[in-house]
């Protein structure tokens, strides 16, 4: 399998306020047909707001969509393991989704009715983060990425859920994902759960060749079936 292209972005850079007033940056893609076009906020993985998540907001965008990337990182972009897991052990969690992620949320409201979250890995984790503290949120798709279950409530998760795992995924263990379906199910979450037999980061297209951590597999057929599955379910969720 050869390295995927480098992604041109087609979107801009845009600043909003978070609800304490601080100021950040995102990237934002907007879909051909804007008016009356529900939106997504996208978080980022470890590597920062790299050309691969910037497409994944173009991506979106194409299917009519209006994205947004909060900028956690600060402009800070890596594509080295070591460094990828300093910028994320740096940053406030609590404070990227309850201000970075939030603050996202509530600019695209200024535009949409309906907005969405998603995110990958560490993306993921403050998906799942951000329907438990945004309550703005009106759905949510996670891709192979959870924060410790003890951080979730499930009666403050109101809106409904996608979640997309890899059974191979030596990061985040399928036997946890068994815990927070079982929690997320006794609590009454609206979870519709989808387990692939993949390694973990199968849907983003540079996991290939060398460089790339060891566990981390791109898979074509799996990544385009949760494409398919995610669309499908924002769809159902934001349009109405």
């Amino acid at each position: 399998m050869t390295q995927a292209q480098p992604h041109t972005p087609a979107g801009s850079t845009v600043t909003y306020q978070r609800p304490d007033g601080k100021s950040v940056n995102g990237y934002l893609a907007t879909p051909a047909r804007p008016e009356g076009a529900p939106a997504i906020v996208v978080i980022q993985e470890w590597w920062g707001l790299n050309p691969q998540i910037l497409g994944v907001a173009d991506r979106l965008a194409s299917a009519g969509y209006l994205v947004l990337v909060p900028d956690l990182f600060r402009g800070a972009t890596t594509v080295e393991e070591e460094e990828a897991h300093h910028l994320m052990s740096g940053l406030d969690f609590a404070d990227a989704a309850n201000q970075d992620i939030r603050g996202a949320v509530l600019y695209l409201k200024q535009h949409a009715r309906h907005v969405g979250v998603t995110g990958f890995c560490m993306g993921g984790a403050l998906t799942l983060l951000a329907l438990n503290f945004i309550p703005e949120v009106a759905a949510g798709v996670v891709f192979y990425g959870m924060p410790p279950l003890e951080y979730l409530d499930p009666a403050a998760i109101k809106a409904p859920v996608q979640a997309h795992w890899a059974i191979q995924d030596e990061f985040f263990p399928i036997a946890t994902v068994d815990q927070l379906e079982e929690k997320f199910s006794a609590g009454g979450v609206r979870l519709e759960s989808h387990r692939y037999l993949a390694h973990h980061a199968f849907t983003n297209e540079t996991a290939v060749g060398p460089g790339r951590i060891a566990g981390t597999q791109y898979d074509a057929v799996w990544a385009q079936l949760a494409w398919d599955r995610a669309l499908t379910f924002f769809g159902r969720t934001l349009w109405g």
